[in-house]
């Protein structure tokens, strides 16, 4: 019997990180191939910005047709300039909503305010907690409170 596994992407940070490090996007029906071999995928969320752009709509399609839930928010622009358009709150909650469930936890993000949520988990739910992300993209606290962490890199870019 294969464990179970939740996965959670932050789309726009691994959009770009990947393009930034190495000119090229995510493969992730490659990803979903290889999790599928190795866990029973109990839930896959995707979280991304509500667009008007026909080609980030047909890559969310894309994510759906994988096995993906997509989930997306609106980009808010401000009257100041500022922007905002993260979904570290929804992510948040929907891993801790997960956890109690499962085997492991995948967290596709190079952002360091995860590094508390994956602590959290781990405590109360004994969970396994992965990280995958561009290492040189990804904040130190992050990697270290994973108990796996593995990098994107060109050869794995899947």
């Amino acid at each position: 019997m294969l464990e179970s596994i939740g996965v959670f992407v932050d789309v726009q940070n691994i959009y770009y990180t990947t393009r930034d490090a190495y000119s090229r996007p995510f493969n992730y029906r490659a990803l979903w191939n290889a999790l599928s071999e190795r866990y029973t995928i109990k839930v896959a969320n995707a979280y991304a910005i509500a667009s008007t752009n026909l080609q980030q709509q047909k890559f969310q399609q894309a994510l759906q047709h994988i096995g993906f839930d997509v989930k997306t928010k609106p980009f808010i622009q401000r009257a100041d300039g500022t922007a905002k358009g993260d979904w570290d709150v929804g992510i948040t909650i929907d891993m801790l909503e997960s956890s109690a469930g499962l085997d492991n936890i995948l967290l596709m993000s190079g952002d360091g305010d995860f590094a508390l949520l994956l602590d959290a988990i781990k405590r109360k739910y004994a969970c396994n907690t992965h990280v995958l992300s561009v290492e040189s993209l990804t904040a130190f606290n992050l990697i270290s409170s994973a108990d796996h962490y593995q990098a994107i890199s060109p050869q794995n870019l899947v």
